[in-house]
């Protein structure tokens, strides 16, 4: 039930204020004389702007009367006045709310202040301005801020609402103005009506198509290339339905503009209320229509935005992946000739009005070309799926989970796939496929997390490979994932060096927990944004001499916003800590060690040395330098790349380019994908 009134204090709140602002914007456009204000239509719209701005301030003390019940578990709440003060003090949602209330009776008081008043245009542009200021305000509590509280963040959802205000609000006055229209039949009237609607048709295209534009950008950033759930999630299906319903409308509105508003400007009396009585009725269903808009919209703007929905369950034996398959034979043609077969459909279409086509044709020829479209370039696009596909990872991939996962791989996958995942044992049945090369192969475009995760539940069929559903947990299927993509990013690490690539980050750094020697601790995450980390791989005492260089140096590479962290690769004697921590003025990991090092190590290969054979290798010393935004940059393996960053110019030249970069990618996400 409370849910019920949440959702109507919403819905009625920006309902009145859309028509309050749209309708003020439309008095104030179509203003040409004091006279227009004895008009029977402009007095009974004015008549209804003081109970929609009163239903503003209704609506806001519903919402918070329903926000006081959520945020404390008890729906007694929603009647206790005194929940609702704390929550307007102590919260930030209620201080947004306390700000759009100030404003909501703001307006109202201009409402019941100017509403007496001989009025000018000017009037109905105050009144417009502060009706803006609670939708305005309202943005802050929506989705689009609540990942980013800035201004280009809520700026487009913002317009967004506002142009959708000055088109919702404008309708009640069309309506009036039809109404009056079939009473008042005379010439004058009809052109002085005919010259009102046509101004607002004239601002209704612009302002739709402003309005679509911003959809497209609010959507985006709330699917964030999450489109999949576009199909299988509620936000998905109530933005299809709300996408359904804004078609439906443009429709009418491309039919009121360009058929039925011509049509009673040219008519006789008879053929004028004929033609106002069919606008008449047609514009009703597009507020109609605009109301149940509005409604869906405020229930999206409630639902789990799709970049943040979890599919579970993926309903279709299928997806659409364009990485996947372009580089296939007869992809890219099958699909550009669906593009032009679409073009060509939208072609009939424009072709079907500007010839007068009957109503059948122009449907069906169009309706045939763009099915055909789609059954052309569509398939070719698809790629098996299963009801795990999107199914997010639970586990997060740091050390700790690539580290159980190799000893999960070595325990069961190596016979097949090698050490190194090179699939080095071929399968002597000609019809089965050979074990796949996980380590070389690219599965991220094909294959996303929760393929992979069927796969080792189920198995492959047409292969020797097995199903772990009954003999690894679902914790120890995802750490296994996550060596996987550990195994194939150390690879792709190959292509690093002790230079960097300017402006091009995209191996992630793998996170780990630590506790160090002079008593820090604390996760790699906590240096984004922040720092560049210098991780120094080493074995004691070999790397003496470099420690004597780096301590030497520390105060330099400081300043240069980095931080070191020595990691060593083997066990350290409390007599050997000493003597590093004699030396080195940064801190050495004790305690995290040796996930960090056995995570690290699949990092280690360099483009002249690949160490795909057998085991491989472990070079004595290793440092890795991950940017401040959580992306391994550059790398130096002393054994095999000589000088390298002996000379700390070379490496405090590497970082004084990472701090020229901005962010260029976000950082990493928890969980592969």
């Amino acid at each position: 039930m409370i849910e019920i009134i949440a959702a109507f204090a919403r819905w009625s709140q920006l309902t009145a204020n859309l028509i309050l602002f749209g309708s003020c914007v439309f008095l104030a456009i179509i203003w040409q004389r004091k006279d227009i204000l004895e008009t029977p239509w402009i007095t009974r719209l004015e008549k209804i702007f003081p109970w929609l701005a009163g239903v503003i301030v209704a609506g806001l003390i519903g919402i918070l009367a329903t926000t006081a019940s959520d945020a404390t578990g008890d729906v007694a709440n929603a009647w206790n006045p005194a929940v609702w003060l704390d929550v307007v003090q102590q919260t930030q949602i209620g201080h947004i709310w306390a700000a759009r209330a100030l404003l909501a009776i703001l307006l109202l008081g201009a409402v019941l202040k100017i509403q007496p008043v001989d009025r000018v245009r000017g009037h109905y542009a105050v009144w417009a301005f502060l009706a803006a200021l609670p939708i305005i305000a309202g943005t802050l509590m929506s989705h689009s801020s609540a990942d980013e509280m800035s201004f280009t963040a809520i700026a487009p959802y913002a317009i967004h609402i506002l142009l959708a205000g000055i088109w919702v609000g404008a309708l009640p006055a069309f309506l009036l103005i039809l109404l009056n229209l079939r009473k008042e039949m005379g010439f004058t009237a009809m052109q002085t009506a005919v010259g009102y609607l046509k101004k607002f048709s004239a601002i209704a295209l612009p302002v739709m198509l402003l309005l679509m534009i911003t959809g497209v950008i609010v959507t985006d950033r709330l699917v964030d290339e999450k489109y999949y759930a576009l199909v299988a999630s509620a936000y998905g299906w109530l933005l299809n339905f709300k996408l359904t319903i804004l078609a439906i409308i443009l429709v009418i509105a491309y039919q009121a503009r360009n058929r039925w508003l011509p049509l009673l400007e040219r008519s006789e009396n008879e053929q004028s209320r004929d033609s106002t009585a069919h606008l008449t009725q047609w514009v009703r269903i597009e507020f109609v229509l605009a109301l149940l808009l509005v409604l869906f919209a405020t229930v999206l703007a409630n639902t789990l935005p799709a970049k943040h929905a979890m599919v579970e369950n993926w309903p279709y034996p299928f997806r659409f992946s364009i990485d996947a398959t372009w580089d296939q034979p007869n992809v890219q043609d099958k699909v550009w000739s669906g593009i032009v077969l679409f073009v060509v459909a939208l072609g009939t279409i424009w072709l079907g009005i500007r010839l007068h086509w009957s109503r059948v044709v122009k449907i069906l020829v169009p309706g045939v070309l763009g099915i055909s479209s789609m059954a052309l370039a569509l398939p070719p696009l698809a790629v098996e799926a299963f009801p795990e596909t999107y199914k997010k990872p639970t586990v997060p991939i740091d050390a700790i989970s690539i580290v159980a996962g190799a000893h999960l791989y070595a325990e069961n996958c190596v016979n097949c796939h090698g050490p190194q995942g090179k699939g080095t044992k071929p399968s002597p049945d000609p019809d089965v496929r050979d074990p796949t090369d996980l380590l070389t192969q690219e599965h991220t475009a094909k294959y996303t997390v929760g393929n992979v995760f069927h796969q080792l539940s189920s198995g492959i069929p047409g292969t020797e490979m097995p199903g772990y559903a009954d003999k690894l947990s679902e914790e120890e299927r995802w750490d296994l994932i996550n060596f996987l993509h550990a195994m194939s990013r150390g690879f792709d690490a190959r292509l690093l060096g002790s230079m960097i690539v300017p402006e091009t980050p995209a191996i992630a750094s793998p996170v780990f927990n630590y506790s160090a020697s002079d008593g820090s601790s604390g996760n790699l995450k906590d240096f984004r944004l922040q720092k560049n980390v210098l991780m120094v791989l080493f074995a004691w005492p070999q790397a003496k001499e470099r420690f004597f260089q780096l301590a030497a140096s520390y105060d330099r590479i400081r300043d240069l916003n980095t931080e070191i962290l020595a990691v060593p690769i083997h066990p350290l004697t409390d007599e050997q800590l000493q003597q590093i921590t004699e030396i080195a003025p940064f801190p050495i990991v004790t305690e995290g060690w040796q996930e960090i090092k056995d995570a690290y190590w699949w990092y280690r290969r360099v483009r002249v040395v690949p160490d795909l054979s057998g085991k491989g290798m472990f070079p004595q010393h290793m440092e890795f330098v991950t940017d401040r935004f959580g992306y391994l940059r550059a790398r130096w393996v002393a054994q095999f790349e000589g000088f390298g960053w002996q000379n700390v110019g070379a490496l405090t030249l590497q970082l004084t380019q990472l701090n020229q970069e901005g962010e260029i990618m976000p950082p990493p996400g928890e969980h592969a994908h």
